[in-house]
């Protein structure tokens, strides 16, 4: 979907398909067809965007295969798609059945991460719509807390800013990568991002701001945000997300509550804000064992929640979180950043009663995240495009 911002420029949201996800081209192709065209019709629009998530085998296959890059391509034309961004966080095994920690790996040190990135920037390049010359990608947050080599990290990200620069000369495409904050990880808050990224200084190698991940933070978005404009940090993108958010975790109802959205799947880090400090811990379940997180004030849980669905009461979601974000981003005189990607990869983990039992309930889901997404950027004075 785009939107011409009151500055004249266009802003585009998509939805990414890590919600869907698929390992290999084949499984890319069919998640097109059975998942990302019916929430288009839903919308009524002759294009929709998407973000898409390349598996490491469907990005190599992509990379060293023109001829399944122009197959990709005109699929996504077939189906009114476009992709401008591209999310590459997870490496592979995102529809695994216990992910966790497994999520952070390769981390930057890791010579196959940046190879990784580097196939996934080629790619981009090839699918941007031929009236799009910018196209963003969002990337791991250097490592998860527990292992991190800072010197081959940066060495790898300035190889990764030289050759984004060589694609362009190559392309006349201009790719940019950005860091995405997530609790637990070196780069856990948009403050943790802005010694690496400075240290950096490219502007090809940038921040991507997921709101629920700044939620759980507890972090001010407008604070958070004016931060990295002072630094001088490229805003890549922005995921636009929403936390679990209990108010009262020391209520015997709010725990029974927050018990439910504690699933084996994927990593659902847990913070509160104290007089001391944030605290936290590694997953719910782990807040919700004995005393591990102090409870004398509200609790919020990396769980990304439906943006137009809160949990039931006493639970509630960090949607206010989000709006004031966007209205950051987008709503003053100029974008601070171009690319808003709606992102409730979740879907599936939800409690089982709040789980959508059919593919077309899935649909139904993701396309009134995205008119809700879009009420908020008309709100703020941008106009949908056709």
């Amino acid at each position: 979907m785009r939107f011409r911002h009151p500055d004249g420029s266009t802003v585009h949201l998509a939805y990414c398909t890590n919600v869907h996800p698929a390992e290999t081209l084949d499984g890319v192709l069919t998640q097109l067809r059975d998942h990302c065209e019916p929430v288009r019709r839903r919308l009524g629009r002759d294009r929709l965007g998407i973000g898409l998530w390349l598996a490491a085998d469907a990005a190599r296959t992509l990379d060293s295969d023109p001829a399944a890059l122009r197959t990709l391509r005109a699929a996504l034309d077939r189906r009114g798609l476009e992709v401008v961004t591209l999310n590459g966080f997870p490496y592979e095994g995102f529809g695994a059945g216990e992910v966790k920690y497994r999520v952070y790996k390769p981390d930057w040190a890791d010579p196959e991460r940046l190879e990784h990135t580097t196939a996934l920037a080629r790619v981009l390049a090839g699918l941007l719509p031929d009236d799009v010359t910018e196209g963003s990608i969002s990337t791991l947050p250097l490592a998860w807390r527990t292992s991190h080599d800072a010197g081959r990290t940066e060495k790898a990200l300035r190889t990764l800013a030289e050759r984004l620069d060589a694609l362009q000369e190559l392309t006349g495409r201009s790719l940019r990568v950005g860091l995405e904050p997530e609790p637990g990880c070196v780069v856990e808050t948009t403050r943790d991002a802005l010694a690496p990224l400075t240290a950096i200084a490219h502007p090809r190698i940038g921040i991507c701001v997921d709101t629920c991940h700044l939620a759980t933070s507890f972090e001010d978005p407008h604070t958070a945000v004016d931060a990295l404009t002072a630094a001088g940090v490229t805003i890549v993108k922005s995921q636009l997300s929403a936390a679990l958010h209990a108010e009262h975790p020391h209520l015997p109802e709010v725990r029974t509550a927050l018990a439910a959205f504690d699933e084996p799947r994927f990593l659902h880090q847990t913070r509160t804000a104290t007089a001391a400090g944030l605290r936290g811990t590694d997953d719910l379940g782990e807040a919700l064992a004995g005393e591990a997180l102090p409870d004398g004030a509200p609790w919020r849980a990396h769980f990304h929640v439906p943006l137009h669905a809160a949990p039931a009461a006493p639970l509630t979601s960090t949607l206010p979180v989000l709006k004031d974000t966007l209205t950051r981003l987008v709503g003053g005189p100029h974008p601070l950043t171009r690319h808003l990607e709606v992102e409730t990869y979740t879907w599936q983990a939800l409690p089982p009663e709040l789980r959508p039992r059919a593919r077309t309930q899935l649909a139904d889901g993701i396309a009134a995240e995205l008119t809700l997404a879009r009420d908020l950027l008309t709100g703020l004075g941008l106009k949908e495009l056709p």
